[in-house]
């Protein structure tokens, strides 16, 4: 059963994340986690660190009142360290993931109107990667997801990573993988796609962390109009975001070697957090906030330390909802203890 917080915090930076549930079923972390429908479907993850087998759960978390319940549906995925995506407002699409055993490149579907897992069918044409883990999955379209990761099977990855483009047909319950090219090596990486800046204005998909390097690489270019993508609205805490990076001191450099971060996309600004540092041989799980700006061009980083040690998170999600940036699961600094909490950013301008 949810618990409501008290609203207690710890201010570092001008920024803090705010409890407002506990709950034991959100203890988890390597989840995927999707708002659908003013509700946070999160599905399997790891339970505690070091476990072999994946949770099947899929639990539902309302916002609103602050509860979470388990979804009694059957053939629930058995999944860690996979993706998902709203599809039509309707299905959660669940793409690839590590299932204790092997890497897997299948798709699974709930639908929500319904509360029952479907078994969508590949099409005759599908071209499916040999398995994905800690990929990432980016909606385009109701019939198209950007899908960008490296191929693995059992115990090895390839050194190199690919972009597919996933089509559905929710209507013949169908899904088609397609390799579009090959690009550097990442695991464990962040997706947004953002609205491109200058006189020539699209959508580019950026791919950030999951690799020593830390420059952002595009996974993908559109014109105007191509993408159709109606992205959540955040007006106020868009004008937050903005006020919070006109005290900071703007850089070309983002992170370097971060991986296993959360990323939201809160209009022209992707707000990252915590992750798992490469460059570090110790205290490696992190609990800084990076914002990147797009208003203008070239983009920004803007770096927000934290001194509260309790917020250090690795294998967690954030979602976009209501105006406001929430926090689920995900380990501590140990990266072995779930963290049963549901947070909500607060900024202090």
């Amino acid at each position: 059963m949810a618990v409501a917080m008290p609203p207690s915090r710890v201010e570092v930076s001008g920024w803090s994340w705010r409890p407002v549930a506990r709950d034991a079923l959100l203890a988890r972390a390597f989840h995927s986690c999707t708002e659908l429908r003013g509700r946070f479907y999160l599905v399997g993850g790891l339970l505690t660190g070091g476990a072999r087998k994946p949770s099947s759960d899929t639990v539902v978390f309302d916002p609103t009142g602050g509860q979470a319940v388990r979804l009694e549906a059957r053939d629930s995925p058995l999944l860690s360290h996979h993706d998902a995506a709203n599809v039509g407002g309707r299905w959660l699409c669940v793409v690839g993931g590590w299932d204790g055993s092997r890497r897997l490149a299948t798709v699974k579907v709930l639908d929500t109107e319904h509360g029952v897992w479907e078994a969508w069918t590949a099409t005759p044409d599908n071209c499916p990667p040999a398995g994905l883990s800690s990929h990432t999955c980016t909606r385009l379209s109701d019939r198209e997801l950007r899908v960008a990761g490296r191929e693995g099977g059992t115990r090895t990855q390839r050194r190199y990573g690919s972009i597919y483009t996933l089509t559905l047909d929710p209507s013949a319950r169908t899904y088609c993988y397609k390799e579009d090219y090959h690009t550097a090596s990442r695991s464990g990486h962040c997706a947004a796609l953002l609205q491109t800046p200058g006189p020539h204005p699209g959508h580019q998909l950026l791919l950030f962390g999951g690799c020593n390097s830390a420059e952002p690489e595009i996974a993908g270019q559109w014109s105007q109009g191509k993408i159709k993508e109606e992205l959540p609205i955040a007006p106020r805490l868009m004008e937050q975001l903005a006020r919070l990076v006109s005290k900071g001191q703007g850089s070309r450099q983002g992170p370097r070697g971060l991986r296993h971060h959360s990323c939201s996309v809160v209009g022209p600004f992707a707000v990252l957090f915590g992750g798992e540092s490469l460059t570090r041989a110790r205290d490696t799980i992190c609990n800084d906030l990076y914002i990147y700006d797009t208003r203008k061009s070239p983009s920004l980083w803007f770096h927000f330390p934290c001194a509260d040690r309790g917020l250090k998170r690795v294998g967690h999600r954030t979602c976009l909802w209501n105006d406001q940036l929430y926090l689920v699961g995900g380990f501590g600094e140990d990266g072995r203890t779930a963290n049963p909490q549901v947070c909500i950013l607060d900024l202090f301008i």
